[in-house]
């Protein structure tokens, strides 16, 4: 089964020519259910993780004190916009805390990555550690296989500068009062039939690897690398949702064996980040093994 992006509304750069130079792809990983192995890129499934080699724990100041919960893994062969790791590592792994007991307020996440050489693993660690105790459901993924597939993406309409920004906003700010209109007229005409470069053709939603970071929640920030100083870039979004009401057009389309099962549902990992939003997961491109920092919105 594969899963296709339908075509965005309009042309964004026929549009707004300067989006050009802002174009970026990402690499959407629509995960669905399914039963994924060590050797697969996938969401709660068992990892690529070498016998003997000791299991990562939570080491916050709380009362948990247990191993992490693995996440997800993502093999570079799978991934296109998959950044590269350091020191030609080809797999990345994620992990996190099951509990909300961290950070300055102690109600942070408390995420951890792990990349490695694939080919350096001969015999995989089985049974793998699992949490004795979760302090919240949607932490805990369920098992997904991926179904990579590379998608165009533009800024945040806020990183806009300049008159492209204006240009942008305008046509944006037009849109929705068309749509606004719309949903009053006697025609009953829906507001889907007005694109918003904000829902339509920027950040594409769900689980991705590349592109461009939504800032939904805490408006645009900076990501500075605290090893060097240089702007950061999006490695991976972990979506509670694969697509919401106002990102429809994302959608994405089954096609294949099995492409009716399970094709409606938006919440096949079943985890859910923060107040159901998403977490961002930001690297140093001038050096990998630099540490990364995080985002939840």
């Amino acid at each position: 089964m594969t899963f296709t992006t339908p075509p965005r509304p309009l042309d964004a750069e026929a549009f707004f020519p300067g989006l050009a130079a802002h174009r970026a792809t990402a690499t959407r990983l629509h995960p669905r259910a399914g039963g994924p192995t060590a050797r697969d890129s996938h969401v709660g499934g068992p990892l690529l993780w070498p016998t003997g080699e000791p299991w990562p724990v939570c080491d916050e100041p709380h009362r948990y004190g247990g191993p992490l919960l693995a996440v997800a893994q993502l093999y570079a062969r799978d991934v296109p916009d998959l950044a590269p790791g350091p020191d030609g590592c080809d797999l990345l792994q994620v992990f996190w805390c099951p509990f909300d007991l961290h950070g300055p307020t102690g109600y942070g996440m408390h995420v951890r990555l792990r990349w490695r050489r694939s080919a350096e693993v001969r015999e995989v660690l089985a049974p793998q550690p699992q949490p004795g105790r979760v302090g919240f459901d949607g932490y805990v993924p369920e098992p997904c296989v991926l179904h990579p597939e590379q998608v165009t993406e533009y800024p945040y309409i806020e990183l806009l500068t300049g008159e492209l920004g204006e240009r942008v906003q305008e046509w944006e700010d037009a849109q929705e009062e068309a749509a606004y209109e719309a949903e009053g007229g006697d025609e009953g005409e829906e507001a889907a039939a007005w694109p918003s470069y904000q829902s339509d053709l920027s950040v594409a939603p769900g689980w991705k690897a590349g592109g461009h970071a939504a800032w939904n929640v805490t408006g645009p920030g900076r990501m500075d690398c605290p090893g060097c100083g240089h702007a950061m870039r999006l490695l991976l979004t972990v979506d509670s949702y694969e697509w919401r009401s106002d990102s429809e057009s994302w959608r994405p389309r089954p096609t294949g064996a099995g492409a009716g099962a399970g094709a409606d549902a938006n919440r096949p990992t079943g985890v859910a980040v923060g107040n159901f939003g998403k977490l961002n997961v930001f690297a140093c491109p001038q050096d990998p093994a630099h540490p990364h920092r995080f985002s939840v919105q």
